[in-house]
């Protein structure tokens, strides 16, 4: 087996809120990926005395723990506990029910010799490829199927789409979210290699339509997931004037790329 991770901030003056980690068991049998995108609030009350990033930091430890250390435990499951311990961690200091508690979105996949499971929740993305070189993206991307007009404010997403029944779904406190992610289990000898992104990598495919999620793919494979947030980081610079495809989001985000070969 062979990994490759980056992860860099998208402004080198912040941390980084994206976390990501590969664990191996110690019978050298299997492994995991974890990958979450902290949810950068707005300006204002969050109900939190701490940051986004040591509430990635908590979740993707305790992710990277359970997906290894309980190998039967589904990932739903292993997701479900995680958001309980990390919300254990601060409930009797913070206000855990307020909309923009910390929060992440969720890439995870775990593997064995039989199988491949996964577990994706809201707007990062796995790629999978098979011994005949298909490549399969795995999405949650209720995000990107709702109206302009539900997205307008941070008062209207709070208010009605956010974790909110007929909108989208975070890794936050209440740990019955898990139970909204997209997930599934593929043959073992299906999948050859696996390929995670934040939604700050996967610019590449999304906004800056340099080619599709195969391509992508291809990319990482042949010239390496530091070229790819490279390119990334080259587009943003040229369009940060014109806006052309950055439009109204921010010129920088924090991108992460975990690669890994079966």
């Amino acid at each position: 087996m062979r990994t490759e991770l980056v992860s860099e901030p998208g402004d080198p003056a912040r941390p980084n809120e994206d976390f990501a980690g590969v664990g191996l068991p110690a019978s050298g049998q299997g492994g995991a990926l974890v990958v979450l995108d902290g949810v950068t609030p707005p300006r204002g009350e969050t109900g939190c005395l701490h940051s986004v990033h040591w509430f990635t930091a908590r979740l993707g430890g305790a992710l990277t723990e359970l997906t290894v250390s309980l190998p039967d435990v589904p990932l739903s499951e292993a997701l479900a506990r995680a958001i309980s311990r990390t919300a254990d961690a601060h409930r009797e200091t913070c206000d855990l029910s307020h909309p923009r508690t910390p929060q992440a979105t969720v890439v995870l996949a775990r593997w064995s010799a039989r199988s491949v499971e996964y577990l994706i929740l809201s707007d990062s993305t796995l790629l999978a490829e098979s011994p005949d070189g298909t490549v399969t993206p795995y999405l949650d991307d209720r995000l990107s199927r709702l109206p302009r007009a539900s997205l307008a404010t941070d008062a209207v997403i709070d208010a009605h789409v956010r974790n909110k029944e007929g909108g989208f779904f975070t890794a936050a406190a209440d740990p019955s979210v898990a139970a909204r992610a997209v997930t599934g289990v593929l043959p073992r000898a299906e999948v050859r290699t696996l390929t995670a992104l934040t939604d700050g990598a996967t610019r590449w495919v999304e906004k800056f339509r340099e080619g599709d999620w195969a391509d992508c793919f291809t990319f990482v494979r042949k010239e390496g997931a530091r070229a790819l947030v490279d390119r990334v980081r080259e587009l943003e610079l040229a369009d940060a004037r014109e806006r052309t495809y950055l439009r109204r989001g921010k010129t920088h985000d924090d991108a992460t790329v975990v690669h890994v070969e079966l």
